[in-house]
């Protein structure tokens, strides 16, 4: 949730007795269209649909993201959104508080017992910035609900203010450094796939791997082309969806991607190096799509989720 005991209280049992009644009830609990459409941008940034009901009601006193009958619903209080704004004076500030209950959603916190938990609250909080970085919000805008209203004082249900506004702050930063790795590559082809009408004579691989060769240094990994010369292997990637797939990056900084059976290999992608603090390096394939890889060697794609790991261990 999003404040401490004062301003904001996860659902506690006399609520959740009332549900049945606060959820059949039209007259006080009510979408809102114009938040309907605030929650469709958030979702939107990252790339998912909202499996969740959201319901204007008075019956709660600020904001909860709850499960009822297997049934997630974000609850919030519409008078208590324009306190908020109020306070923060901007808009974004009842935004951010509705981006907050999303990622209790969208991070597994409602399917748990036992209420809020300062970790998860942090969480949440992260999601909160990432989200409004994406959605346009400066730094101040996406903190502006927290710096107006959160406890300075840490609970056993939530921290205090200070590493709440660092959270956001961390996935405001985050987003911003996708969004600036974006800007300064080309834009990908916007070209759809296309579909041969035969299966592709699949081409002989241009590389087999081997673990030295001529003209290869003593214990170098390297790979030799179809001319027979070596290319020494210099890091690996695994990616979380295949990690028993093996590809290898070359020093030429071309991404092979290993046969098993044939222990051949073929260039499916190449590293290229950007101007970005945050993302040094942008792995382009043959479709020139991207992934933003870190100076630590995490791979990120567009959206933002971590997808493979480079390293240096062959």
């Amino acid at each position: 949730m999003v404040f401490l005991s004062r301003y904001f209280l996860r659902l506690t049992a006399p609520l959740l007795l009332a549900m049945p009644l606060l959820l059949s009830q039209p007259a006080t609990a009510q979408t809102a269209p114009a938040t309907t459409d605030v929650i469709r941008e958030i979702t939107d940034v990252v790339g998912l649909k909202a499996r969740f009901e959201l319901r204007a009601t008075r019956d709660v006193d600020n904001a909860a993201a709850v499960v009822y009958n297997g049934k997630r619903f974000l609850l919030y209080n519409p008078d208590f959104l324009a306190s908020v704004n109020r306070a923060g004076h901007t808009d974004w500030a009842g935004i951010s508080i509705l981006a907050h209950e999303m990622g209790h959603h969208l991070n597994g916190h409602t399917l748990r017992a036992g209420g809020s938990q300062p970790a998860d609250e942090l969480e949440a909080d992260e999601f909160s910035g990432f989200v409004l970085r994406k959605m346009g919000a400066s730094l101040a805008q996406a903190q502006a609900a927290m710096a107006s209203v959160a406890d300075n004082h840490t609970s056993g249900t939530h921290p205090a203010r200070a590493p709440r506004l660092t959270a956001i702050g961390q996935g405001w930063q985050r987003a911003n450094a996708q969004i600036v790795a974006s800007t300064r590559s080309a834009a990908p082809s916007a070209e759809p796939a296309v579909i041969a009408a035969e299966p592709a004579q699949r081409q002989p691989a241009a590389y087999r791997r081997t673990a030295s060769t001529r003209g290869a240094s003593a214990g170098d990994v390297v790979a030799v082309n179809s001319a027979g010369e070596p290319v020494k292997l210099v890091g690996q990637l695994t990616f979380s969806a295949n990690p028993e797939q093996r590809y290898y990056l070359t020093s030429a900084l071309k991404v092979l991607r290993v046969n098993d059976d044939t222990d051949s290999a073929e260039v499916v992608g190449r590293l290229s190096r950007t101007s970005s603090p945050a993302f040094p390096f942008v792995l382009t394939d043959s479709q020139q799509r991207r992934l933003f890889i870190t100076e630590r060697g995490d791979v990120y794609d567009k959206s933002g989720k971590r997808v493979a790991r480079l390293h240096d261990q062959l």
